[in-house]
């Protein structure tokens, strides 16, 4: 397992004009993990007219374009190298959609309208950016249409666009209408039967507030809608709540965005006829989607099969880290002692080699702090809640103790992987404290592991970096691993 430095680029901007909302976002950093520079949207409601008389609404007309006007004249300052304009369902499906089109012309930007295809592509690439191994079907719901795609081994299959957007199918419609009309645009092909027994990935703002509402109500200890996993018991519940209680109260609740709040009852709903249609074994969240599959597509096959929470940690480590990158050669000294660690583990604890040295500019009080709160509430991808905390727990004891992790984190954490995760730790604060964290130095020392013992070898021409501090913490790492501390020159 390799992380490659991430090729910078940008920065690059996309607005995206969709049904519900309007959205600039600037994305600079690294290709394969882009970070987001600035974001804002306004919510136009541009499909609205769409059931009244099928066209966009004066008003939603007006405030769209008064908003793009703005955002050319920030991405113009920001110096952006591009600047994608693309619009979706609404403006494709309206029939003053043309006369809009030309209006945004001639504001300076080039629009580009999606077919209901490429809409259904995007979303699934942004999926497989975001959540590489994903397999199954992306439904990405803006407020116009519900696109559905099939998603395997990295690659989008055939997709398809239906018009049954939040805006379009009203605020609770009957799940048993829901069934028929996509059952009906699925037909009997593959896509029908993509997420049977595999993954259901829901994309856009309206799944994603659904995703933060179970979050809040199931008292998560680790609220981060990105992979958050729907189970289908809840899906009932949540429709339960919404239409129980006031929306105020849910706002209040759950940090829902108020421009968000009437869509959740379809969202819900059609969320519920998914699930009875396609049969999937797990729903899954996606922060990443149109957007971010736009950015995707323009990648090269080597950038793009870049593992991204690797990348992503591989440059955070290099613009915190004190000598340089040495995260990797962290991790080849080290897995000597982890021999037995799974591939998943084996993932994770390279991420937290490459993220080791993030925190040495924080004060040294509260050093474990920082890089806790880097590791489990960063803005990664590729990582779910386990996998954060399993993060955090490691950096927590590379720091010097239990600095910044939080206890309820724990219980994201299977059996014996608390005890793994110190180790982990100890292990890199051994490797750091020795070497000074340059790589240089950590290469002429090793570490054993036999069935009573844990033995660092230093060369004997470096045998001054052995000290007193080195004898303690090379003490500490054997008593995680029940092992008995030995040195050796040679």
């Amino acid at each position: 397992m390799r992380a490659t430095l991430p090729r910078p680029f940008g920065p690059v901007g996309i607005i995206d004009i969709g049904s519900n909302s309007v959205r600039f976002v600037a994305f600079g950093g690294s290709a394969r993990v882009p970070s987001t520079l600035f974001n804002e949207k306004i919510m136009a409601a541009l499909g609205k007219g769409l059931v009244k008389n099928g066209a966009l609404e004066d008003r939603a007309v007006s405030e769209t374009l008064e908003a793009l006007a703005r955002f050319r004249l920030l991405g113009k300052e920001m110096g952006l190298r591009k600047l994608h304009t693309v619009a979706t369902a609404a403006v494709r499906d309206a029939s003053n959609g043309p006369d809009f089109l030309r209006k945004v012309t001639a504001l300076g930007l080039k629009p580009r309208l999606l077919n209901g295809a490429e809409e259904a592509e995007l979303a699934g690439l942004g999926v497989i950016s975001g959540v590489p191994r994903a397999m199954g079907v992306a439904a990405d719901l803006g407020g116009g249409s519900l696109e559905l795609v099939g998603i395997a081994r990295g690659a989008v299959g055939e997709g398809v666009s239906l018009p049954l957007g939040v805006l379009r199918v009203g605020e609770d419609p009957r799940v048993a209408d829901l069934i028929p009309q996509i059952a009906a645009a699925l037909g009997k092909g593959r896509l029908r039967d993509a997420a049977l027994g595999n993954g259901l990935y829901l994309v856009g703002g309206s799944f994603r507030a659904l995703g933060l509402l179970d979050l809040k109500l199931s008292k998560h200890p680790l609220p981060i809608v990105h992979q958050h996993r729907f189970t289908p018991m809840r899906i009932a519940e949540l429709r339960a709540i919404l239409r129980e209680r006031p929306l105020d109260e849910v706002k209040q609740f759950a940090g829902v965005s108020r421009s968000r709040l009437p869509t959740l009852g379809a969202a819900a709903a059609l969320l519920d006829a998914l699930m009875h249609l396609l049969g999937p074994r797990k729903v899954v969240v996606s922060a990443y989607g149109l957007r971010e599959g736009l950015l995707f597509r323009d990648l090269d096959e080597a950038t793009k099969a870049q593992d991204p929470l690797l990348a992503a940690a591989l440059d955070v480590g290099e613009q915190l880290g004190r000598f340089g990158d040495h995260g990797a050669a962290l991790d080849q000294w080290i897995a000597p002692l982890f021999l037995d660690d799974s591939p998943m583990l084996a993932r994770l604890r390279l991420a937290a080699c490459l993220l080791a040295d993030i925190a040495w500019n924080a004060h040294p009080d509260f050093r474990a702090e920082r890089a806790v709160d880097m590791a489990v509430h960063g803005n990664w991808v590729g990582i779910d809640a386990h996998g954060r905390a399993l993060l955090g727990r490691a950096l927590s004891s590379a720091f010097g103790g239990d600095g910044g992790f939080s206890k309820s984190l724990l219980v994201l954490l299977a059996p014996g992987e608390n005890d793994r995760a110190i180790a982990w730790g100890r292990a890199i604060r051994l490797a750091q404290r020795l070497s000074g964290g340059t790589e240089t130095l950590l290469r002429k020392s090793r570490v054993e592991l036999t069935p009573r013992r844990i033995t660092l070898t230093i060369s004997p021409r470096f045998q001054a970096l052995y000290a007193e501090a080195i004898e303690r913490r090379l003490r500490q790492l054997a008593m995680s691993l029940g092992r008995e501390p030995a040195i050796r020159f040679g």
